[in-house]
């Protein structure tokens, strides 16, 4: 297979069949998956799906990250690879190539805006979009790279604070809204793993744990956990965090929302509280690696576990599961591990009609793949979650 690489801007859609969140490279993922758990047979299918997800020129243009485009598309192909079998040689070579450049154009992007004191947005460093998520695939897939360094070195900046107007601000702040349906004048702060603070803390803990480290690093996730403790929540012995913090809500100490959300990967406690167990493995910090746990353990029963109503990644069940597996296999105890049975089941009840990865049945069949065999997932599709 040879991928055309298109290295101009176009309108990126979540929707095209390079698009990780709803395209053709979940399902391509899902494909691989089985394959690499069944026998060659299974290869037919993952090829004509890799085919189709790289049917168009390959979007290689700024806005592409690691739910679409060339990020996506080489993910993809990586996965492919696990087995020591070397697939799609020449276009993950080709794409490579495309994405280490881009990673240091947006990076000269971000330092520029860095130096002018300008806030950020979430497609400059989220999970999604932005440099977050190109941190997740080159510490999995290029962990030697000078690009990976460069970027954790500016993800320690973003933790900084600074001010704006008077007011420290946390240096993740940005000015637009968390969703066009909910406003927040003046700009917020975003907690969750998707979009926020978390999804920075579990790419550096992780990159400690796999010994990438550059200056500032062990400050920066110190500097992130401590802002995690003074914004824990606990309503009826159930700690939790607010999705995102507004101007007057950093003012006042007091968050607007008055209890506990779903427990979600993208927004919820449980990507938060992974999050935090990744950085106390790394930093060699119990108490805070037990209190996390805790959160996580306790995200897996009622009535936290009744509100999750969806079997998707995103916000659902399949994303809780994905979470909570890989974080039992580093817990220090079998609370989380003792739990996973339940939503398990819940996962398997549920039948979702719509395709894609991140709210479809993609990700759902991906998340019970796991579930069946009890192993995890050859693919390591579960590392564009940062939860691994």
């Amino acid at each position: 297979m040879t991928a055309t690489i298109e290295p101009v801007d176009t309108d990126a859609n979540e929707t095209d069949p390079q698009s990780l969140a709803n395209g053709a490279v979940g399902p391509a993922l899902l494909a691989i998956e089985r394959a690499l758990n069944s026998d060659a047979d299974g290869w037919t299918a993952a090829h004509q799906l890799v085919r189709r997800a790289t049917s168009r020129p390959v979007d290689a243009g700024s806005h592409a990250g690691l739910y679409y485009g060339a990020p996506a598309i080489l993910f993809m192909l990586n996965a492919a690879t696990v087995d020591g079998r070397d697939r799609y040689t020449a276009a993950r070579q080709s794409l490579t190539h495309h994405v280490r450049r881009l990673v240091r154009d947006r990076l000269a992007t971000a330092n520029s805006r860095l130096r002018h004191n300008q806030p950020p947005t979430f497609a400059e460093y989220d999970l999604f979009h932005g440099l977050t998520g190109a941190g997740a695939l080159l510490l999995h897939h290029l962990p030697a790279a000078d690009e990976l360094g460069d970027l954790l070195t500016y993800v320690v900046r973003l933790t900084e604070p600074r001010v704006d107007d008077g007011q420290p601000l946390p240096g993740w702040w940005v000015d637009h809204d968390p969703d066009p349906l909910l406003p927040t004048p003046g700009g917020h702060a975003n907690l969750g793993m998707a979009h926020g603070a978390a999804g920075l803390l579990a790419l550096l803990a992780l990159a400690t744990r796999a010994g990438r480290q550059v200056d500032g690093q062990t400050e920066a996730i110190e500097r992130l956990c401590t802002w995690y403790d003074h914004w824990r929540q606990e309503t009826s012995g159930q700690a939790w965090w607010p999705q995102w913090l507004t101007r007057d809500q950093l003012r006042t100490g007091r968050p607007a929302q008055e209890g506990p959300g779903r427990p979600s990967w993208c927004y919820g406690a449980p990507g938060i509280a992974r999050a935090l167990q990744l950085a106390a493995i790394a930093t060699n910090q119990p108490a805070r690696q037990a209190a996390a746990e805790a959160v996580l353990a306790a995200c897996l029963t009622s009535p936290q576990l009744d509100r999750l109503t969806e079997p998707g990644i995103c916000h659902g069940l399949a994303g809780l599961y994905a979470t909570a597996y890989r974080a039992a296999a580093d817990a220090n105890t079998s609370d989380i591990a003792a739990r996973l049975p339940v939503p398990a089941e819940r996962l398997a009840h549920h039948h979702l009609g719509i395709d894609g990865f991140l709210t479809g049945r993609t990700g759902q069949l991906l998340a019970m793949t796991t579930a069946r065999t009890g192993a995890p997932p050859r693919t390591r599709w579960d590392t564009c979650l940062l939860i691994t």
